[in-house]
């Protein structure tokens, strides 16, 4: 059963701002998108307002149909080559100091578009070699030899989320394997065990507690450093409905149950999404090898 009434804790403003107008104008003079307009994130508000943005790489169309998901699922773009160049360039020009970068699931390009990861690095690090780079990305199928291209090009971190707890799968992510899920991420660190890696978690989709503690020891047994965790809100009555609205300090309990699990940095909280205040893991990790 669906609930429909928004607790206090989930009401935010929605303020539109100078800065919000100033990446949005950013956005279209370099032809780009972003993951927080598309799938209507409630935190663009003031993530515009840092001057902070994700990018969305490969067009706006998805070719999966995840139940939870605002992206749309139309005719698949042609691939922009002039994407990487014009990321990068936007990326500088707003003074970013970590780049989140995430894209479309896309099973009909022969690497999933993982090539098109790489240059974007390589772009980045030629304009500024000091930013540090995140790339979420889907799970390219399994397939090693892309998993390797992304791995690389070199980002500092390499996050893939896993949504939901495998009950749910079937339901909620009918064309994803919980167990690739995991195997993406098993197999970055074994290429490369430098590379920081990530994933995230929705909540509200009717997962039990006991089930996230599962995923979560899941993630840590493939060596997963980061973890994010946020309350899911249906984007609109015809995607899949929330079942329940978790409370602050359900959360607050995950995050340390999390860190007790060995995680180097949690976010958990209702409004965390998975680019959230990306850089602040980065800090922490920063902090810790001084």
């Amino acid at each position: 059963m669906a609930v429909t009434r928004k607790p206090e804790w989930l009401r935010i403003d929605m303020a539109q701002g100078r800065s919000l107008d100033y990446v949005e104008d950013m956005l279209k003079k370099y032809s780009l998108n972003t993951v927080c307009v598309e799938a209507n994130c409630p935190n663009r508000m003031e993530c515009f307002s840092r001057k902070t943005a994700t990018f969305m790489i490969l067009g706006k169309e998805c070719s999966r149909n995840c139940r939870f998901c605002n992206v749309s699922h139309g005719t698949l773009e042609e691939v922009n080559p002039k994407e990487p160049e014009n990321l990068a360039s936007a990326a500088v020009e707003m003074g970013l100091k970590h780049v989140v970068v995430t894209t479309v699931t896309r099973d009909d390009l022969p690497d999933g578009g993982a090539g098109h990861f790489a240059k974007v690095v390589k772009a980045i690090r030629a304009k500024d070699s000091d930013i540090t780079i995140e790339l979420l990305i889907s799970d390219l199928k399994g397939d090693r030899e892309s998993i390797k291209t992304v791995v690389d090009s070199k980002p500092e971190i390499i996050n893939h989320n896993v949504e939901t707890v495998p009950r749910l799968y079937k339901e909620i992510r009918p064309m994803a394997i919980y167990k690739r899920s995991l195997d993406v991420l098993r197999q970055v660190k074994e290429m490369d065990d430098t590379i920081l890696t990530k994933s995230g978690m929705m909540m509200g989709l009717g997962e039990t507690e006991e089930e996230v503690i599962e995923v979560m020891k899941d993630l840590r047994d493939v060596d997963c450093d980061f973890l994010t965790l946020g309350q899911y809100l249906a984007p609109s009555d015809k995607h899949y409905p929330v079942k329940e609205y978790v409370t602050p300090e359900t959360f607050e309990r995950y995050r340390v149950k999390a860190e007790e699990l060995g995680f180097k940095f949690v976010a958990s909280g209702p409004f965390v999404r998975s680019s959230y205040k990306a850089a602040d893991a980065m800090d922490v990790v920063e902090a810790e090898n001084q």
